[in-house]
């Protein structure tokens, strides 16, 4: 049996564990366990399967891959990515929650009691989950290409493994709904925990030590493959201009402002990622999606370090085995992966042979798979709720509503793939450090540009008015995607304006707020706040709420 096919099986084995999970969690066809799995998620399961929809695969390949390229620089992707919970615990999980609704359109729509609000926020959403989604997708094309190596019906590798991974997906998300892809996604991460622990530990058992890693790394000037994939050329550090990057240091990819620009990105990001969000609709209550997030902090934390861990591993491990195997030697220049993402897929052959591939390969596409069925739920949510149910066809029945929203699933899948099908990663790879962390931070850009700016002042500024709203929303938007396209035409540039707009939330979210406040000042407060106030901030139902979910938790669990 050959390496691919055996890695192929593998995964394959992990997909009908998932598929069987599926079919056994599946709800009643009611919008609410379709959308909401009931909102019945019990506090540990949902920190799991929050961490398995965040935790992508710019998370598990990305992370490591931008370690991997760029030494200390790449370690801001895993601070921007852990961090930016902190603010999700401290302003956004509990107020969310306790209004009550069911995406994010739909809490802001409720809250400015506008549907002009709520459709800008449905357009804002759908860009933010294509942006998330076709980073996934192209995830999905790198790991088939190195794990099965052939396509099928005339397709290359990468474009089969789109192909197959947005079908699969859609196919899971459509028949399990929020209670099925809920419980896949916690098995997922725990399954992406499990590999990175195992992984770490046959690295420290083969003789790894990170400290020492981290100079032998560093001895010499940090190198990558020549844009024309001949040779190895050095990386110039953007700290100190008169010297090469080396491993251990900061530079290699970002100046100053560009590592603080992309920590913003990433920080303010999160709060406004329609996918992570809409799983606080599931907690019984506002206190328990409080202690929901403290769990996810703790998770992504551990998470991240032995991401970064494993990526120095990946550079030392890999250019010490170069020219002693056939199929390492076709995946680098020189002792140098041509693609970064391929770091902890290799590290995994080389520790624990084909097994170890197959496994690294399962882990990383469950990583794809958990987070691409919270997008597509997020994007059904928007389009079947929001839209569908609101004004397509107001008297529509919870079948014909849980139809719309499996529609809007495979909508944003066949455009996610069209998307990712269109990108030349190897292309990109030349540019970017990591092609896949890089497209996922324009993600965060747009999310921490467009939506949280406005959700922040929505929760805790009780001025904030209609028109100051939709203003935050378009401003933030615009100024983040005229960014973007600036930097993109400028070919990004490793220089601190490069790095600025392509991580432009720095300059487009102070927009954004200034946007919203200048025109509600101009509103002035707006009626009905007072009570829109006790909903999001607590109020004696509230607890009265809380208390009968702790006393039917107390009776489900006697005999």
């Amino acid at each position: 049996m050959s390496a691919q096919t055996f890695a192929l099986l593998l995964v394959l084995a992990a997909i009908g564990m998932l598929v069987s999970v599926t079919a056994r969690a599946r709800g009643r066809a009611t919008t609410l366990d379709f959308y909401l799995a009931g909102r019945r998620v019990g506090t540990v399961t949902n920190a799991c399967a929050i961490c398995g929809d965040y935790f992508s695969a710019a998370s598990f390949l990305g992370v490591a891959a931008a370690v991997y390229a760029s030494g200390l620089d790449g370690v801001w992707y895993a601070a921007g990515f852990a961090a930016g919970f902190v603010p999700v615990l401290l302003f956004v999980a509990a107020p969310l929650r306790r209004f009550g609704r069911i995406s994010l359109p739909d809490f802001l729509g409720e809250r400015f009691a506008s549907e002009r609000v709520r459709l800008v926020a449905v357009v804002i959403v759908q860009l933010v989950v294509l942006a998330y989604l076709v980073p996934q997708a192209v995830g999905s094309g790198i790991t088939w290409e190195l794990l099965v190596g052939r396509g099928v019906a005339g397709l290359s590798p990468y474009a089969t493994g789109v192909i197959v991974s947005a079908v699969l997906i859609a196919a899971l998300v459509v028949i399990g709904g929020m209670r099925g892809t809920t419980w896949n996604q916690a098995l997922q991460f725990l399954l992406l925990l499990t590999v990175l622990l195992w992984l770490t530990t046959l690295a420290l058992s083969a003789g790894f030590s990170y400290p020492g890693a981290v100079d032998e790394a560093s001895a010499t000037a940090l190198e990558v493959p020549a844009p024309d994939g001949e040779g190895l050329t050095t990386t110039p550090d953007r700290l100190r201009p008169e010297r090469d990057a080396v491993f251990g240091s900061p530079g290699a990819r970002y100046g100053g402002l560009g590592q603080f620009a992309l920590l913003t990105t990433l920080v303010l990001g999160t709060a406004g990622l329609p996918h992570v969000m809409n799983r606080y609709f599931t907690s019984p209550t506002g206190r328990s999606t409080r202690f929901t997030t403290v769990w996810v902090l703790g998770l992504a934390g551990a998470f991240y370090a032995l991401a970064v861990l494993l990526g120095t591993a990946a550079r030392v491990t890999i250019a010490e085995h170069a020219g002693t195997a056939p199929w390492l030697d076709e995946l680098t220049v020189d002792g140098v992966l041509r693609v970064p993402e391929h770091a902890l897929l290799a590290l995994g052959r080389i520790h624990a042979g084909v097994p170890g591939l197959g496994l690294v390969a399962t882990a990383a596409f469950a990583a794809m798979i958990s987070t691409i069925g919270g997008l597509l739920l997020a994007a059904a949510a928007s389009w079947g709720h929001d839209v569908y149910e609101r004004y397509v066809n107001p008297r529509a029945s919870q079948r014909q509503a849980i139809r719309a929203g499996r529609v809007a699933v495979a909508v944003a899948s066949a455009v996610a793939a069209g998307v990712a099908l269109a990108l030349e990663p190897a292309r990109l790879s030349a540019d970017f450090p990591s092609v896949v962390a890089l497209l996922v931070t324009w993600a965060f850009a747009l999310a921490g540009s467009a939506l949280t700016p406005v959700l922040l002042l929505a929760i805790w500024w009780r001025g904030t008015s209609t028109r100051g709203a939709v203003a935050g929303m378009v401003a933030g938007a615009c100024t983040a995607v005229v960014l973007l396209a600036a930097g993109l035409s400028r070919g990004g540039g490793a220089d601190d304006l490069g790095s600025l707009l392509l991580a432009p939330t720095l300059v487009a979210a102070p927009v954004a707020t200034l946007a919203t406040v200048v025109l509600s000042r101009v509103d002035g407060q707006p009626a009905g706040v007072t009570a829109v106030w006790l909903r999001m901030h607590g109020t004696a139902a509230d607890r009265q709420v809380e208390r009968f979910a702790r006393l039917a938790s107390r009776q489900g669990r006697q005999p």
